[in-house]
């Protein structure tokens, strides 16, 4: 399957920008104290996290439907109901997340794009007042 050169994915470098991405994230989730709360609803093995993320956003951001290969439709809202998303969850995730993009996308527009679209995806999971 040939992929769109201009998408997010191929911008950030394929398969292997994802990834790095990804387990960038993860490891400022898992280090910095501002991210605690989040931290502690995930597993102490963020392998299987890193993965599903991975996955998931390579299909969301033009590349391979890899997610939905596996997993079927991605159903955010209810995939992540079981956990309290509130202001302050949303707001520790977007943190790492920037902090992630910050490090990794040198391009400024490509940046304040995957910014903007994960703070929508990142509001709408809330799920708890607060």
């Amino acid at each position: 399957m040939e992929l769109p050169i201009h998408s997010h994915y191929s911008m950030l470098g394929g398969e292997d920008g994802v990834r790095n991405l990804v387990n960038r994230f993860y490891d400022i989730m898992d280090e910095l104290p501002e991210a605690w709360e989040l931290r502690k609803i995930h597993a102490d093995d963020l392998q299987s996290a890193r993965d599903k993320l991975f996955k998931f956003l390579s299909g969301w951001l033009g590349g391979p439907g890899l997610y939905e290969a596996e997993y079927g439709h991605p159903r955010l809202r209810m995939r992540h109901a079981p956990f309290p998303v509130d202001t302050q969850m949303r707001d520790q995730w977007l943190l790492c997340m920037d902090m992630a993009l910050d490090e990794q996308i040198s391009d400024e527009l490509l940046k304040t794009q995957l910014k903007s679209s994960f703070a929508k995806v990142a509001d709408h999971m809330r799920n708890r007042s607060g």
